[in-house]
């Protein structure tokens, strides 16, 4: 179900952009870097190879997303338009990157070799080894008319993120123009690679590593002696060799250190500034890899609404902590691979389909929509009502990125494929669909309920879809809620009572 329409999209954009800052309530953002296909291979060893003493993997199952820039750009469409700028490979697994970022305007440049792949082999979950192929990646036959069509997809932009991941897009140096054009424009994020180009002058926020920032200090001209070796001093001085608005250098379980220029100080490079230390505590997880990317996806969001580096800083440090706990990038394809398999579920038949049959079953179809986000008490009051107006229900429930979309990054509690689960186990529920837009008048459209059941304080005048449900001669009915019950209250207390914790992995390391 697709095509939102613009009433949709004002919706969508009011409720995304509740508690933003003064920026746009759904913003564009730019991703400019290097594809890889990241492959994560799980199996059980019991037994030895005869020809070496190595082990001998059963393979039971293969999952495989977009990694670098590809799960970066990713990342930042749970809250924004993005436009992803990378070369792509014409390989099967360059189709396979194509396919799942059909979400994204995707601006495809040449490519250099065959795709760029990380294939981590597992068994039980321990690591075995990981098998890098492809490449080198870098981007070929960029030309005036290739400088125009990527200077068009960066203008609309409010904010830009560079994913570095050595393939050699920062190296190139006609985009290195055109990301030194837009630093001047808009907030420009640079996530920078050990064997990628140095950030462009002007940038925001340059966010390296510990390591990744000492290497790039002991390659400046004058080094770092002494004193200047500690991670706030290193800050600042590749703040001021990179002529950047402000550094950001993670450090493990000692947190972040910004170092950032004041707006309204004219002579703030001419020496040292106060560096800003935003502390963390511990997070655990099987599979940190990733969380670079999670850091920098939330930087450049907060940054494209109007934050300041140290707020954008802060809640990327929340971020990519909630990551590492849920599973990292393994736990992040998990999702993907899912969410695909619940989709191709839902469409073996059409909601027309699913309309007609249980209308020729006889009865009233009564329908309605909805997150049904940590199952509770008033959910399950107001679909027994809504069972009650007739002999059919169909539950029309939000996907994993459309729940994102309207409730925030850190929602949905509960994935896709389990809500479903919880509530065709229902005895009130016939069916549960998966509805991937914001608003459902399509959806209504097709499916065609005699009655359209909505929980709350709605009027019928306030539902988009209602005027939808009319046209065909259906009725709205507004049903009572139980005061008091709401899973954002539920999310506000469990957080309150177990903070999420806010840490970063040692090395914060990326999706490769």
């Amino acid at each position: 179900m697709t095509g939102n329409g613009s009433t949709i999209g004002d919706i969508s954009r009011k409720l995304a952009g509740s508690a933003a800052g003064a920026g746009p309530a759904r913003p564009r953002i730019a991703v400019v870097g290097d594809l890889l296909l990241d492959r994560d291979v799980d199996g059980s060893v019991t037994r030895l190879a005869p020809d070496a003493p190595v082990p001998v993997v059963d393979v039971t199952e293969v999952r495989q997303s977009p990694g670098g820039a590809g799960l970066a750009a990713l990342l930042c469409a749970q809250r924004a338009d993005v436009v992803l700028v990378a070369p792509v490979a014409d390989d099967a697994a360059g189709e396979e990157l194509r396919r799942q970022l059909a979400d994204l305007t995707l601006v495809a440049l040449d490519h250099d070799g065959p795709t760029r792949r990380k294939t981590r082999v597992r068994s039980s979950g321990q690591g075995l080894v990981r098998v890098d192929d492809g490449g080198p990646g870098t981007p070929v036959g960029v030309d005036a008319a290739t400088v125009h069509r990527v200077r068009d997809a960066l203008a609309g932009c409010d904010a830009l993120l560079v994913a570095d991941y050595g393939g050699g897009v920062t190296r190139d140096p006609l985009l290195r123009e055109l990301l030194t054009e837009s630093a001047e424009r808009v907030p420009l994020v640079w996530d920078p690679h050990p064997r990628g180009g140095e950030p462009v002058p002007g940038a925001a926020l340059v966010t390296p590593n510990v390591a990744e920032a000492e290497r790039a200090a002991r390659r400046l001209p004058l080094p770092p002696a002494g004193t200047d070796t500690e991670v706030p001093a290193v800050a600042d001085v590749l703040r001021r060799a990179w002529a950047a608005q402000a550094v950001s250098v993670t450090a493990g379980d000692r947190g972040a250190f910004v170092a950032s220029r004041q707006a309204d100080d004219e002579h703030a490079d001419d020496g040292p500034v106060a560096v800003r230390h935003l502390p963390t505590r511990a997070a655990h997880g099987p599979d940190p890899c990733g969380a670079g990317d999670r850091f920098a996806a939330t930087v450049v969001d907060r940054l494209a609404r109007g934050d300041g580096a140290a707020t954008a800083v802060r809640e990327g440090v929340v971020a990519a902590s909630a990551w590492v706990a849920a599973g990292g990038a393994d736990g992040f394809r998990r999702g993907l691979q899912a969410a695909e398999q619940v989709t191709e579920r839902s469409a073996a038949e059409s909601l027309a389909e699913l309309g007609a049959r249980l209308r020729a079953a006889g009865g009233v179809l009564v329908a309605t929509s909805g997150c049904f986000d940590l199952l509770h008490a008033g959910h399950v009051t107001m679909l027994d009502a809504a069972r009650q107006l007739g002999e059919h229900l169909v539950v029309l429930v939000n996907s994993d990125r459309s729940v994102r979309r309207l409730k925030g990054p850190e929602r949905p509690v509960v994935p896709l494929a389990d809500r479903l689960r919880v509530l065709e186990s229902l005895g009130s529920v016939d069916a549960a669909v998966v509805l991937d837009a914001d608003e459902p008048s399509d959806a209504v459209a097709a499916l065609r309920p005699d009655i359209w059941a909505k929980g709350g304080d709605y009027t019928g005048s306030e539902l988009p879809e209602a005027a939808v449900v009319r046209s065909y001669g259906g009725r709205v009915v507004t049903l009572p809620f139980l005061p008091g019950r709401s899973t954002t209250g539920l999310f506000s207390q469990v957080r309150a009572s177990e903070p999420v914790p806010a840490s970063i992995p040692p090395t914060m390391r990326r999706s490769s």
